[in-house]
């Protein structure tokens, strides 16, 4: 499998090239980063710490895409849907690790999906993704009586809130509870609220140092609490999965899957 790697040199892109070079059956392709950086022409593993590859760091994602069996895009939103796009143009399938993104851009990405294979999860961690089953499956079992609320804390420089986890572990309780997640998420209380509203789904968002992604999902009701916890100690961890996804995609089908997906873990 050929992977291609949108943002190579950046934190997040070394530790997906890493990923790739230690995946048996890869092959690095090539990255891309903007016009300004300096490691373009560079080979994306040596700036990676690894040994050399063959590919380089160029600017054009539709070059990359064009070369890719596979892309890997933990970037921003307004790249995102244009690296669908030109996954759908290309046929190369897409894996997608951005969070933030809006109903507009989802839109496009499911678009996109009809003409080739795309993984998109808010945490590609096999830990986050067992607790998105256990979270749904507990919310199933106990009614409204108990409420849900879900806590979080990433680094001081995680521009989106709640997280895409966070949301992710929303939408895994309300999919238990068979209902809406827009229609019951309190994502912010500020002031005089009144009492809790029963049946929602609350959120509360801390931020600070380096923390890389702490989440917990608390069932509460009088005399009890039934907490799930998932703490990441290193982002290798989201890489590693994203790579297990991109590798999975190989002879897929077209469409929208998640990690989910990926591991088996829907009934």
């Amino acid at each position: 499998m050929k992977i291609g790697i949108v943002g190579c040199a950046g934190r997040m892109g070394r530790m997906l090239v890493q990923a790739v070079v230690a995946t048996e059956g890869a092959v690095l392709a090539g990255g891309t980063e903007m016009p300004s950086s300096p490691f373009i022409g560079q080979d994306p593993a040596v700036v990676a710490g690894e040994v050399p590859s063959g590919a380089k760091i160029i600017t054009d994602a539709d070059e990359l895409f064009a070369i890719s069996d596979v892309v890997i895009d933990f970037t921003i939103p307004a790249a995102t849907i244009e690296h669908a796009k030109l996954a759908a143009k290309h046929g190369t399938n897409l894996v997608i690790g951005t969070t933030g993104l809006s109903a507009d851009d989802q839109a496009i990405i499911a678009e996109a999906a009809k003409s080739t294979t795309i993984i998109q999860a808010p945490n590609m961690s096999l830990g986050v993704n067992l607790a998105f089953a256990i979270t749904e499956k507990v919310a199933s079992m106990l009614n409204d009586d108990w409420d849900i609320e879900i806590v979080e804390m990433h680094h001081k420089h995680k521009i989106d809130a709640p997280s895409g986890t966070a949301l992710g572990l929303g939408r895994a309780a309300a999919a238990g509870r068979k209902v809406d997640l827009d229609a019951v998420a309190d994502k912010v209380r500020d002031g005089f609220t009144g009492e809790r509203k029963k049946g929602d789904i609350g959120f509360a968002t801390l931020r600070g140092g380096d923390v890389v992604g702490d989440h917990t999902v608390i069932f509460a009701i009088e005399g009890e609490r039934f907490e799930i916890t998932h703490k990441a100690s290193s982002r290798v961890i989201f890489a590693r999965g994203a790579v297990t996804g991109a590798m999975w995609t190989k002879g897929a089908d077209k469409g929208l899957f998640d990690m989910q997906d990926v591991l088996g873990l829907k009934e």
